[in-house]
């Protein structure tokens, strides 16, 4: 299908294809955008199944539902959607339910804060003091022993599990953005000596591993993985003994200060998309990216520049749920103006 836009072409970016076994039926994923503001117990409220039917009415291909927590003392917020509760199960499954009905595919982000925890438990790999340029705040990230960090993969895992008997179409861990499998990824704030710290990436693979017994062969698993974390050499090699666990990755920041970002003077996208192209190069596997992309035309030029599987766009598609359905209609799909508005997101 070729569908004319900006008096350009868009081929690539309305094919379908698989991950997994999964069709979806174009190359537009809506990612995990943190917009719950209704309940504290993290159960489903009315308003997030009608946010997400609306955002699959639209014509995504995919949603990756907003970071979910795993533990009730792991929240990046108050308000933070949980599945760490059997009782949880029923509201998400009402979600998947929706977005299915549009004959859209659907993934959950499964979450867990570490030192970001507003809950007042400050799990982390290592001893470590955080800076929340946020809050303007500094707390003391707490060293995990194993018998915790066992206890908090399989966490991670139960909720794997719940997601699948949600309808959930896959899960995909959340292990950019300085959250807890950042943390043990950025090798600044990951100081063990043990085997967690000398293979960072284990504690996502024993979670990955782990969720894939619970559920089935064709769950999707998918991670978010910083692409500088703390260099593109590292996000390179993390990438590479990741995709034995998962079917695809999708690129984004890392731990905020502590990373190392660089691209070409003359690469016509930002940095992130830069590594997404080298981490494609590398992989097998679909890889996603991600940041500032504000166009059809801007999505399907990375699409074809990095060879990458999807691209994400989140506040695109916040400010107009159709925006799938206007680009294929060759209709204005509106731009983000980065106002106070959706900083929170």
């Amino acid at each position: 299908m070729i569908i004319k836009a900006e008096e350009k072409t868009l081929e690539r970016l309305f094919q379908n294809h698989f991950i997994r076994n999964k069709k979806i039926k174009n190359r537009v994923a809506f990612p995990a955008m943190v917009c719950s503001k209704y309940r504290e117990d993290g159960y489903v409220a009315t308003e997030n199944i009608e946010h997400y039917k609306q955002i699959a009415k639209g014509g995504v291909g995919l949603i990756i539902q907003e970071a979910t927590c795993v533990s009730d003392i792991g929240r990046l917020s108050k308000t933070q959607l949980g599945i760490w509760d059997d009782g949880q199960i029923n509201g998400l499954k009402q979600i998947t339910n929706a977005v299915h009905s549009e004959g859209c595919a659907i993934v959950v982000q499964i979450h867990h804060a570490g030192v970001k925890s507003v809950d007042g438990v400050y799990d982390c790999p290592s001893n470590f003091i955080f800076n929340n340029p946020s809050t303007k705040t500094s707390v003391k990230g707490q060293e995990m022993s194993e018998e915790r960090i066992k206890y908090v993969t399989q966490q991670f895992i139960n909720a794997g599990k719940r997601a699948f008997e949600a309808g959930y179409d896959g899960i995909e861990l959340h292990g950019a953005h300085a959250y807890l499998i950042s943390q043990f990824l950025n090798t600044n704030v990951n100081k063990r000596t043990d085997r967690y710290g000398l293979q960072p990436e284990l504690f996502a693979i024993n979670i990955l591993e782990g969720i894939r017994k619970e559920t089935s062969e064709d769950f999707i698993l998918g991670i978010r993985l910083g692409a500088f974390e703390p260099n593109l050499e590292s996000s390179i090699k993390y990438a590479k003994n990741l995709e034995a666990h998962v079917n695809y990755l999708n690129i984004s920041n890392g731990f905020y200060s502590l990373f190392q970002q660089s691209k070409p003077d003359d690469y016509p996208f930002e940095a992130h998309i830069y590594a997404t192209e080298k981490i494609k190069q590398s992989v097998e596997i679909p890889v996603f990216a991600a940041n500032n992309i504000t166009s059809p035309q801007m999505a399907e030029d990375i699409l074809v520049k990095t060879n990458a599987d999807m691209v994400c766009i989140g506040r695109g598609i916040l400010i107009n749920n159709n925006w799938v359905n206007d680009a294929m209609a060759g209709r204005d799909t509106g731009r983000c103006l980065h106002c106070k508005m959706c900083e929170r997101f």
